[in-house]
């Protein structure tokens, strides 16, 4: 079978991206191994994403945003940063701002399934599909199929995943941390009001987030290691609603399990490269973010939308669409706009979650001074918005 571009892997970032290309003329296929109908109904994942407002913009234009029910996305009004026993916050909201929220949160499967809907019909699904192997020349690439079958493509996409089999085949090796730490989420209804306020908490020898999602409930994210997740994954409904309320000092009053619980391990991962012979990688293939600043699912519809325009404006010009200087200007470009983050996430990761005394410390004078350098705490909410990102794009 013979491709333009072949996308290896289902999730949000690789359908994204085949929507991107959605238009250009290209044939476009998509490798998955999950079934078809996992795609077109995914299950509940416990995953929240908090969506800035380029990402919304990025839905929009795709044909996804308008295919999630209206009464879905949770707005995200303001961010607060706990440290330890204290009350004091580092706050970042909407002040001064026109707009009136951070961004929204919306459920991971909810996103995949309005994606997986505003897929053009052109666009090929293999699913039920493993790629075994992968050779690639100036003239293109050539991928084998768990079942037998071959594939050709000029430009081969790699998006499946932090841990992906892909850039494995390609000889491309990736920075990793590993935090040593798990990470729970689940849904919990509680009895006082959330004010639509996340809450990032860095206590000692746990850290907790809150994430407001419409009515009086939570998303709650817990990071512990790994035995101690394990064991919260399977104690009943009622011991789990009662521990989660008892590690978050009953802030949000009596707290009551109301979905399935998840657990991921934390492992940060950046490529060394994003691009290859006829090869690029998006998503968490490229960047796999820790959580904390929730942006790991923004960098991955950023990184196609970056690539797609890239393509498009190769295709326009009439050159090579999947040539050497069309994927070296999308890795810059990307790498550009992840790498201070990605670095910076993870010293902040690793400092909020040491209880060593120097680090405590430290956490708590970090706090602080970030309430009061107005400018930083600026440009951070800018970043957590990207609502100019938006308007650029536009």
């Amino acid at each position: 079978m013979q491709f333009d571009v072949v996308i290896v892997g289902g999730g949000p970032v690789g359908l994204a991206f085949a929507g991107s290309l959605s238009g250009t003329g290209l044939r476009v296929a998509v490798v998955e191994p999950q079934p078809r109908e996992a795609l077109a109904a995914p299950a509940f994942d416990g995953r929240e994403i908090a969506l800035t407002h380029r990402s919304q913009d990025i839905l929009r234009q795709l044909g996804a945003w308008d295919r999630i029910p209206e009464e879905i996305p949770s707005a995200l009004r303001e961010a607060r940063v706990l440290n330890g026993g204290s009350p004091y916050a580092l706050r970042f909201d909407t002040t001064g701002r026109q707009a009136a929220e951070l961004g929204r949160l919306v459920p991971n499967h909810v996103i995949r399934r309005a994606l997986f809907e505003a897929l053009a019909p052109e666009a090929t699904l293999l699913t039920g599909q493993r790629v075994t192997a992968m050779e690639a020349d100036v003239e293109g690439a050539r991928l084998a199929l768990a079942d037998g079958q071959r594939i050709a493509a000029k430009l081969v996409v790699a998006a499946d995943s932090r841990f992906s089999t892909l850039r494995r085949l390609a000889g491309i090796d990736a920075e990793t941390l590993d935090f040593g730490k798990a990470m729970l989420v689940a849904r919990l209804r509680h009895t006082l009001p959330h004010d639509h306020v996340a809450t990032e908490w860095f206590d000692y020898g746990q850290t907790m987030a809150m994430l407001p999602l419409n009515g009086d409930v939570s998303s709650v994210v817990l990071t512990l290691p790994p035995d101690e997740i394990a064991r919260l994954k399977e104690v009943d409904g009622a011991e789990f609603s009662a521990e989660i309320t008892r590690r978050y000092r009953e802030r949000l009053g009596a707290m009551e399990l109301i979905s399935t619980r998840h657990t991921y391990p934390l492992v940060a991962v950046y490529a060394r490269r994003f691009t290859g012979r006829r090869l690029a990688l998006l998503g968490d293939a490229a960047v796999g973010m820790h959580p904390v600043t929730a942006h790991g699912f923004n960098f991955g519809l950023h990184g196609q939308d970056i690539l797609a325009r890239r393509i498009k404006a190769a295709l326009s010009e009439g050159r090579d669409f999947a040539a050497g200087p069309v994927l070296r200007g999308y890795e810059a470009e990307h790498r550009q706009a992840t790498r201070g983050l990605y670095l910076a996430t993870n010293a902040t990761a690793l400092l909020y979650t040491s209880d060593r005394l120097p680090a405590r410390v430290l956490r708590g004078a970090a706090l602080r001074l970030g309430n009061h350098l107005r400018p930083v705490r600026g440009a951070i909410v800018s970043r957590l918005m990207e609502e100019d990102g938006a308007g650029a794009r536009a």
